[in-house]
């Protein structure tokens, strides 16, 4: 699928938090592959895998998924007549402990799940594999009780070294040889023991030199009576290592007799991992599965895009029934862009096999690719202007369409002389309805409006938006051509409504009566007068507040309080009493403001919020600043800057 059209639908940044999800690096490394796929019987499958995942998710807390980091590299070794070293083997051993968890974790999900569970069936546990693993290797080391000979070996080493020990301690502790030595211990120097012995003093105590300080004032010297000790020791030390490397050999040979259901158990342990993730994304976007189908139809009941989540006003949008291609008009910042990235993520998320945040009645049709126009495409390198850029991908996408393809643009037209850009709008927007595609399109053309209108297959939309407040509300509303507002704006601002009937008659060759539009915008006005003298209902205050009483009277507002300001409706923490114009230090989540008193309604006093003694720079500084206070407080810092808003 077009991989501009993936990132401008910012596809991939639902990749990056989906590998937040996984647990090992091959399961990452499968998010990674990820891909919207045409198929439909796959998408099917992988929608219910999704689906079951999430059940399961619902009802378990935790998934018993190893990590499977450096297995890769273990499993590399097999086959290379190389034996695996303790910790190789420790690593199969907790493989296989994983393998039996997750095989019956799943087994016993199979109600819930039973198409994901089937998959642990193919795993094998492999007990007698983790049985003599378990028996000869013990916290990363060749146990002594791994063969009979290592026992007896091993007996032995540790024979010599207190037979060594002993002698050791003897010429430590001995009157004659106390005043020639520098330190009154073993050392070990070149994996042998010695002791330190004052280099004045080398030839009062009999052995080798085997190392000496950085000074040269002391010697490391092999006593002549531990010498002989020292040797055997190393002839057992040999036959030590021997011995471990024929067992490891042992293990080693027996995983690889067994190299193909070892990879099958790391291959559905990574899927497994894969699926998992897939489920919790579900739940973390309170996801749902979908229908899916051939013919077109897109039906999305409540969408809200998934990184805006419960913020984001729900889009209702359907395309493919009555209509192949739709144009949505309304004002800038009216939602219209992100009303097309969500159909379009929504499509490629659902190919990946991925839930989306609508209600389960929604349905999607399948497409060969999507193709996207959005953002301006400026490019500095090529030396295109927005336009040039528009034009050159939108030469690609009429290219690339046809009946299998869903195709998105933005701002269709824009760029260029308003006149030439509507002409071209229509004839592109022609073009790729004979070439079959699925349209969806947004403008500020009155052609392009009037064309879709009149021309079958299409349909007009518009982004809702409230004359009175002057406000978008962020709700499509199919079938009805949207206004771009601005001589409605430009009367409640103020413009002469003869000006405006007469721009209105310059643009659209037709007469319009702004009349009841001016009445509407001063009725509301009239009404509101009463309700500045009516007492505020949200604190029982003994008597209403009037504009002649003080600002203090109003209400005294402490650090600490939490406020609503009525202005943005937030709530936020009074960071800053009321100063003397009359405002309030008001933090609203990450960000600090001055806000008039008379625009703040009391919401928790802070006596209920937080103890009399609680740190209140914990909610109203940052971490850098309460570290740097710290510090401060403690002594000078130099250089040390602490910026107080």
């Amino acid at each position: 699928m077009n991989v501009k059209a993936l990132e401008q639908l910012e596809y991939y940044k639902i990749k990056e938090a989906l590998k937040a999800c996984v647990v090992s690096e091959l399961g990452k490394e499968l998010v990674e592959e990820l891909q919207p796929s045409n198929d439909a019987e796959r998408i099917r499958r992988q929608l219910m895998e999704t689906t079951e995942a999430r059940k399961i998710m619902d009802k378990s807390s935790s998934v018993p998924i190893q990590n499977l980091v450096g297995i890769e590299k273990v499993i590399e070794k097999l086959g290379k007549g190389i034996a695996l070293n303790p910790e190789d083997l420790q690593m199969i051993l907790g493989l296989l402990h994983s393998t039996g968890k997750i095989k019956h974790f799943m087994e016993e999900r199979q109600y819930l799940a039973p198409t994901i569970s089937s998959y642990g069936l193919s795993m094998y546990e492999l007990k007698d594999v983790m049985d003599e693993i378990a028996r000869c290797i013990v916290n990363n080391r060749v146990d002594d009780k791994a063969s009979p000979q290592l026992e007896k070996i091993r007996k032995k080493v540790y024979i010599a070294e207190n037979r060594i020990k002993t002698k050791l301690d003897d010429i430590l502790k001995s009157p004659t040889y106390r005043k020639y030595l520098q330190e009154t211990y073993v050392s070990t120097r070149q994996g042998r023991q010695v002791i330190a012995v004052k280099s004045e003093y080398r030839h009062q105590v009999s052995g080798s030199v085997i190392d000496k300080s950085s000074t040269g004032s002391t010697l490391f010297i092999e006593p002549e009576a531990v010498r002989k000790l020292q040797s055997e020791l190393e002839l057992q030390k040999i036959d030590e290592e021997k011995e471990e490397y024929q067992i490891r050999l042992y293990l080693t040979y027996m995983i690889e007799s067994y190299t193909r259901e070892i990879n099958i158990n790391v291959e559905t342990m990574a899927y497994y991992d894969y699926i998992f993730a897939k489920g919790k994304y579900s739940k973390a976007i309170n996801g749902q599965t979908v229908g899916i189908n051939t013919e077109g139809i897109i039906n999305i009941h409540t969408g809200r895009h998934p990184m805006l989540g419960h913020e984001g006003v729900p889009l209702d949008f359907e395309i493919g029934n009555d209509y192949k291609a739709l144009v949505i008009t309304g004002p800038n910042t009216g939602g219209k862009t992100v009303a097309l990235k969500t159909v379009g993520l929504f499509t490629a998320m659902v190919q990946s096999g991925l839930h989306v945040p609508v209600e389960a009645s929604s349905e999607f049709a399948v497409f060969s690719d999507i193709l996207v126009d959005i953002g301006d495409g400026q490019s500095i390198e090529q030396s295109l202007s927005t336009f040039s850029a528009h034009v050159t991908n939108m030469t690609k996408i009429i290219n690339l369409a046809n009946k299998y393809t869903l195709v998105i643009l933005d701002e269709l037209g824009a760029g260029t002389d308003p006149a030439e850009g509507e002409g071209l709008a229509v004839a592109i927007l022609e073009e790729l309805y004979k070439k079959g595609a699925t349209i969806i399109a947004t403008s500020h053309y009155s052609k392009v409006k009037t064309f879709a209108s009149d021309y079958e297959g299409f349909k007009n939309g518009r982004m809702a938006f409230d004359i009175n407040t002057l406000k978008p509300m962020y709700a499509l509303v199919i079938g009805e051509a949207g206004e771009s507002n601005a001589f409605i704006i430009a009367l409640r601002l103020g413009i002469e409504r003869e000006v405006i009937e007469r721009a209105h008659q310059i643009t659209y060759h037709e007469k319009k009566d702004y009349v009841p539009l001016t009445e509407a915008h001063k009725k509301p006005i009239i009404k509101t007068k009463p309700k500045i003298q009516r007492p505020k209902p949200i604190r029982q205050e003994p008597e209403p507040v009037t504009k002649d009483d003080k600002t203090e009277e109003e209400h005294t507002y402490e650090i600490g309080d939490m406020v609503y300001v009525n202005t943005i409706k937030q709530r936020g923490i009074v960071y800053a009493p009321l100063n003397k114009k009359g405002e309030v230090g008001v933090k609203v989540r990450d960000k600090k403001m001055l806000v008039v008193s008379k625009r703040l309604s009391p919401f928790i006093n802070r006596k209920e919020l937080y103890p009399d003694d609680y740190d209140m720079d914990i909610v109203l500084e940052t971490k850098e600043n309460r570290k740097k206070k710290h510090a401060m407080g403690r002594k000078y810092v130099k250089d040390m800057e602490r910026v107080i808003e």
